[in-house]
């Protein structure tokens, strides 16, 4: 590899750190931090961070303060709104597609797993586990949505906005205690798709949408 792509390497993997570092906590949103700081969190070299810096100011995970140095984003209700309005415009779109091109076996297969989620917690076996596997399958479904448009452009534009949701989600609201209502409110979702219905999918993906915004806006 010759030295102008093995920079664009060492420039991704920088990014990729960076954001691994802030969706684990490890970097807290508002803080201000050091080059030097990224460099010893992310193991890469200055150079690297250097270069990333501004693609990581342009996707809004970070910015320059005036004689403050680098300042991590914060989560304020402007953010908030923003990121939920992206994820509307987004996905309103994208369900409808879904609910049109996927498989009978796809959408069988999340609502399946939507209801075993919802059923464990209807139960009380709600745990760390749990909790988790709901996230996953929480977010799988929205980027399932997503990818099912094809378009590269949309997808990177969405996989930004969808690190500024986790960590709307870390700060303002969390599963946890919230499976069953979150499985319920997809469950209407995939159910409209089972039935091949895109308006009333694409309707009931953005009351959802804002449902999930309106509890992160009143904490």
């Amino acid at each position: 590899m010759d030295d102008t792509g093995e920079q664009t390497t060492l420039r991704e993997r920088a990014y990729e750190s960076f954001t691994l570092h802030l969706l684990a906590r490890d970097v807290r949103p508002g803080q201000f931090i050091s080059q030097r700081r990224l460099v010893e969190l992310t193991g890469l070299p200055l150079g690297a961070i250097r270069e990333a810096i501004p693609r990581l100011e342009a996707d809004g995970l970070i910015k320059t303060v005036p004689q403050r140095g680098l300042q991590v984003a914060h989560i304020d209700i402007n953010l908030i709104r923003e990121a939920f309005q992206f994820r509307i415009f987004m996905e309103k779109e994208a369900v409808a597609i879904f609910t049109r091109t996927a498989s009978d076996e796809t959408i069988a297969e999340m609502i399946k797993d939507h209801r075993d989620i919802g059923e464990a917690a209807q139960s009380g076996k709600s745990s760390p586990e749990l909790d988790a596997r709901a996230q996953a399958v929480d977010w799988g479904m929205h980027d399932a949505f997503i990818d099912s448009l094809g378009n590269s452009i949309i997808s990177n534009a969405y996989r930004v906005n969808s690190i500024k949701m986790r960590l709307i989600n870390q700060e303002r609201f969390r599963i946890a205690g919230h499976v069953k209502s979150v499985m319920a409110e997809h469950l209407t979702i995939l159910e409209a798709i089972e039935r091949r219905a895109p308006e009333e999918a694409s309707e009931r993906l953005v009351a959802h949408i804002r449902n999930a915004r309106d509890r992160a806006l009143a904490v």
